[in-house]
């Protein structure tokens, strides 16, 4: 049985509720959503996202909490000549993962509760691509969607969740062609009947899958958004600090006479290095995501980075990636660095790559050597003359840059760059490598006050 939603329905809480929000990309869109140089969102697309949040919220689910969020492993579905990672889906249902809340132990055994609900994009095992690194520590339950669909493990996530038998809110988003294979696959393995759709009818249409003992129904809601073409706006003005006031300032010079001295470096680059945005209401609370606090800056970015920088390049950590397990009891899929900068790519329309052959965390102190990390951004040749935003963890920040001006000084003596205070998420660094192979480090600010932001997600 298939039937479109009236406006006022929702889903039945007693069922399985299977809900299917297709991701935009090259092939499957609206005219005007879809960058066709990035394959990201555009302005208008992202607006849609930040809008189909609320309607998620309030009419398919009835404003209940959704129970797991599943989107697509961005590395999976690599698009354009410059084989770029479709980040598209993590990007759609961030909004909504933010108006639903979870509530995680902190240290001293105190449960803290935020409106922060984690996305899973997570490589299943023995399926992460050719070339990029196998998350560590693995993590079964963080599992994502998989483009190519390796060993039918997208199949075997949703007939898990079937099998399992536990009522609730189950959201999936990726591409057209990896919803329909697997809605089609769910209804051929249930035997349902059900009239699953052949062809892509737009980004309005929300699909979900109602299992119940006394029938199954394939449901379509259409949310009838009409999204403007321009950048969204966060409905309240962002409070702005005066000053820099997280970090004392600092500026290192290394100077480079001799052009080998640091054999592979780039030339002719600058890299601008931030923290992904606000993310624990409790110390070590975790879950891989921001918290509401953190969409606020995430939004705000294309403004108060205006002037302040200028990259050509956006890179981040692979979403897919794992977070915690050590002192937070599980790990979970990293997906908050990559969401705290890809409101900025759009905005600017820049492209955006991901640091996926090593691991996020291979540099974890400022006196380990080598470090993976350092020599991807700062070695090799293929960012010579290119300016890159990169988001990242704040603990290791120190360690990449500590790793390239240690380079310098093979026989110790380096200078040090201070650490990052854990309460700061407002600094910039600027890394500055000129033609010549001279070094320059300093600080400054993004001037938003993260005392002063808001506790609730701005609401579109």
């Amino acid at each position: 049985m298939t039937a479109t939603v009236p406006l006022s329905s929702s889903l039945n809480p007693g069922s399985i509720n299977l809900v299917f929000v297709v991701s935009e990309d090259p092939t499957h869109h609206a005219h005007g959503d879809i960058n066709p140089t990035t394959a990201n969102l555009t302005d208008r697309g992202l607006r849609r996202t930040l809008m189909m949040a609320t309607y998620l919220r309030r009419q398919v689910l009835g404003g209940r909490n959704v129970d797991a969020i599943y989107v697509l492993e961005p590395m999976t579905h690599l698009q354009t000549a410059a084989k770029l990672p479709d980040l598209v889906a993590a990007e759609s249902v961030e909004q909504f993962a933010l108006l639903n809340q979870i509530s995680l132990p902190v240290r001293g055994g105190k449960v803290v509760s935020a409106n922060s609900y984690p996305l899973n994009a997570t490589y299943a095992a023995g399926a992460t691509p050719k070339g990029v690194a196998t998350p560590r520590p693995p993590c079964a339950a963080c599992q994502g969607l998989d483009f190519a669909d390796r060993n039918g493990d997208n199949e075997a996530l949703v007939n898990s969740i079937i099998k399992a038998g536990g009522a609730g809110f189950y959201l999936f988003c990726a591409p057209w062609q990896i919803i329909r294979r697997m809605m089609a696959e769910i209804n051929r393995a249930g035997h349902y009947h059900l009239a699953i759709p052949s062809r892509y009818s737009g980004p309005d249409k929300i699909y979900a899958i109602a299992i119940a003992p006394e029938a199954t129904q394939l449901l379509v809601y259409r949310d009838s958004l009409r999204p403007a073409a321009t950048y969204p706006g966060v409905p309240a003005p962002i409070p702005m600090s005066k000053s820099c006031l997280e970090q004392p300032a600092f500026k290192i010079r290394v100077d480079a006479p001799d052009a080998a001295s640091v054999p592979g470096l780039n030339r002719d680059e600058t890299v601008y290095l931030i923290r992904h945005a606000e993310a624990h209401p409790g110390r070590f609370f975790e879950d891989g995501n921001n918290v509401c606090a953190g969409q606020w800056r995430a939004l705000a970015l294309p403004a108060v980075l205006s002037g302040k920088i200028s990259p050509d390049l956006v890179y981040s950590v692979d979403p897919a990636q794992t977070v915690g397990a050590r002192k937070h009891g599980r790990p979970w899929s990293y997906v908050r660095p990559a969401l705290t900068v890809e409101p900025y790519a759009i905005a600017n329309s820049l492209p955006f790559g991901l640091m996926s052959n090593t691991l996020w965390n291979d540099c974890p102190t400022k006196t380990h050597f080598p470090c993976p990390s350092t020599d991807f951004f700062f070695k090799g040749g293929a960012f010579s003359h290119h300016r890159l935003l990169v988001a990242w963890e704040h603990n290791h920040i120190p360690a990449i840059v500590q790793n390239l001006i240690d380079a310098y000084y093979p026989n110790g003596r380096a200078p040090q760059v201070p650490d990052w205070p854990p309460e700061d998420y407002d600094s910039i660094w600027t890394v500055r490598l000129d033609e010549r192979g001279n070094l320059t480090v300093a600080n400054g600010c993004e001037g938003i006050d993260s005392r002063a932001l808001p506790v609730a997600c701005p609401i579109f």
